[in-house]
């Protein structure tokens, strides 16, 4: 029966996504033919995206980028904002409500003070905008803009999720992915995300020969690194060490394009783990949170609740939350980790701080990357 539906499905959805192919590819002809314009800016900037429908760690990257630059760089990341109420350009504080910035450019802004972070769905004009108002700005990087073919990017890393690569996928509506799988020739740098802390080598083989590099681009690999659990209402209260986490009974619940890594993490490290899935970028209403407080509530002593720092950035000024739930409300914390040999975790920084430095975005090499 289930493979019936999986045929019935496939039957279905085949002819819409032939559909959806042939309108990507042909808008994809008009910016390759220069019948639409890709704009270029004076300064360097950084295109982080992917071409599957979330679950990549485009967010993570961006952060893993700021860190990394920003004692050497005034850095501005530009997001569109995804899901927030307002409209046009706005600068992200970090006291805003979600509702006005989004939770991803939120989250960014709390965990990195010091950067400028802006949102505008018209990243032609947020770009225009950030050069104007910093005139000592050297560097912006744009968050989920592979897509966005109006702006060319100097420097375009295309991440692909280990646990659902791209050559495995087929285009929506019949898969996750937004563009054909040719498409990411656009990019310089190929970044293969979430990968297992030790990642076996013959694993690393097969996804170099299936990935397909072409010869000007770079491939990398990166994994995340789960950091100590913070309390998401009280910032005085002990964080829990990782290593302590196999003490607990754990009811996570995320609101997130793809859960199976933050899913798999839990259920190798906790006591046990009760899981609760909600849409990428959910808005918890006060049924979901009394879905949540339930399951806590049949959760055997000693327990947690946990979620995850981009729905933690919409939980400061819910209301629904009982106090003593908000006490055992802990968040996690991910830091990207660079995978491979000493030679080649400095081979991927080169090639982002010889960027920067140089403004390689008109270096003969990059050029051959929009050439096709």
């Amino acid at each position: 029966m289930r493979e019936f539906v999986k045929i019935l499905k496939i039957l279905c959805l085949f002819p819409l996504m032939l559909i959806y192919r042939s309108v990507v590819t042909f808008r994809n002809f008009l910016y390759d033919s220069k019948i639409l314009k890709s704009h270029e800016f004076d300064m360097p900037i950084i295109s982080v995206g992917n071409i599957s429908v979330g679950g990549s760690g485009k967010t993570p990257h961006t952060e893993f980028l700021i860190e990394m630059l920003q004692d050497e760089y005034q850095v501005a990341v530009l997001s569109r904002g995804y899901k927030r109420k307002t409209r046009g350009f706005r600068l992200v504080e970090a006291d805003d409500s979600f509702l006005l910035s989004g939770d991803e450019p939120l989250q960014i802004k709390q965990k990195f003070p010091n950067a400028i972070v802006a949102v505008c769905e018209n990243r032609v004009k947020g770009i225009s905008q950030l050069m104007s108002k910093f005139p000592d700005l050297k560097l912006i990087i744009l968050d989920d803009a592979f897509q966005h073919r109006r702006v060319k990017p100097g420097l375009s890393i295309l991440l692909n999720n280990f646990n659902h690569p791209i050559n495995k996928d087929f285009l929506l509506p019949l898969g996750y992915l937004r563009e054909p799988r040719s498409s990411a020739y656009r990019a310089h740098i190929v970044v293969f995300t979430k990968c297992p802390n030790k990642l076996k080598p013959i694993e690393k083989r097969i996804l170099i020969k299936e990935s397909e590099v072409y010869p000007y681009q770079y491939l990398f690999f990166t994994t995340y690194n789960y950091l100590d659990l913070k309390p998401v209402f009280n910032e005085d209260k002990k964080t829990i060490p990782i290593s302590d986490l196999k003490k607990y009974n754990v009811v996570l619940f995320s609101g997130l394009a793809k859960h199976t890594s933050l899913y798999n993490f839990f259920k190798e490290n906790s006591k046990s783990v009760k899981h609760i899935k909600f849409p990428d970028h959910h808005n918890f209403k006060k049924r979901d949170i009394i879905k949540i407080e339930k399951e806590f509530k049949n959760t055997k002593e000693p327990s947690i609740i946990v979620t995850t720092e981009k729905d933690a950035v919409k939980l400061k000024d819910n209301k629904y939350f009982a106090e003593e739930t908000k006490k055992m409300l802990y968040c996690a914390s991910i830091k990207v980790e660079q995978l491979g040999s000493e030679e080649d975790i400095k081979q991927f920084n080169n090639q982002i701080f010889s960027y920067v430095r140089n403004n390689k975005r008109y270096c003969k090499l990059y050029k051959n990357a929009y050439s096709g």
